[in-house]
């Protein structure tokens, strides 16, 4: 990616299957990289849609491989080769991705998502950047006790801080709710009972980040892109955001940025 009169310019993504991902026998099962790919830095969307075009803004990007929910690119920030990677939806994917990315060393990741917001002030189009995590997942529990804390690596979170700052786009920093049930009964109830206790959204992959991360060795930051209302519609919110309405497209361009920007200015 490029920036020219205050705007970025996208690069085309080549698809040949060539270079890095034909080292070796040594590849990972799931995300199908190999040992040696020798990227320390990478970008975690969920959805293998935003990797692509995620991966537009990197120069010389190209599709390095496909496999079940584990979308795969590099390519170069400013120089600095970075991986970006789909995970699919929730803590499972997520923490066979971060325990896969941590044998072939990449040594930081920053998760680019979506979630729902708990609180009034946090609209739609604007960027969490989650500090902590509430556990209410099962794939943590796999890993440590409740009483183990799920957080942002502090040097990683700052420099998301900044990057945001300096890409202009409206934030909040403050504590997410990962969860494993889009569709319980009782939502309305749970969201409000979070929502009083100060947390600002809801997603269903951060604590599993944070916590398999920090056990591996991994620094982890969280950037979320709001794409559902305090107290909005769920399915409608986020048919806007799979249609690229505008406040939400927005709001994945300056957290695709902001994480590129921060995992290089390291």
């Amino acid at each position: 990616m490029k920036k020219s009169g205050g705007r970025y310019t996208r690069y085309k993504v080549s698809y040949s299957w060539e270079g890095d991902c034909e080292m070796g026998e040594n590849k990972m099962p799931h995300i199908q990289l190999p040992e040696n790919l020798g990227i320390r830095y990478a970008v975690l969307p969920g959805d293998p849609a935003r990797a692509e075009r995620a991966a537009g803004y990197l120069k010389d990007a190209k599709l390095l491989t496909f496999n079940r929910e584990y979308k795969s690119y590099s390519g170069f920030w400013n120089g600095v080769p970075v991986l970006v990677m789909s995970t699919g939806m929730g803590g499972p994917s997520m923490a066979i991705a971060v325990e896969e990315l941590q044998k072939i060393g990449v040594e930081a990741a920053v998760r680019i998502g979506s979630c729902g917001a708990l609180q009034p002030e946090v609209r739609v189009g604007d960027l969490v950047m989650v500090e902590a995590a509430v556990r209410d997942e099962g794939t943590s529990l796999g890993y440590a006790p409740l009483s183990y804390p799920a957080v942002a690596d502090h040097r990683l979170l700052t420099a998301c801080e900044e990057s945001a700052k300096e890409a202009g786009c409206r934030f909040h920093t403050g504590i997410a709710r990962s969860h494993d049930c889009l569709y319980r009964d009782d939502n309305p109830v749970i969201y409000e009972e979070w929502a009083k206790k100060g947390v600002l959204a809801s997603d269903m992959e951060t604590a599993a980040l944070f916590v398999v991360g920090r056990i591996r060795g991994m620094r982890t930051a969280s950037i979320l892109n709001v794409v559902a209302a305090c107290k909005g519609n769920v399915a409608e919110n986020i048919g806007r955001y799979v249609d690229g309405e505008t406040l939400t497209a927005q709001g994945e361009k300056y957290e695709i940025l902001t994480a590129f920007a921060a995992l290089t200015r390291q």
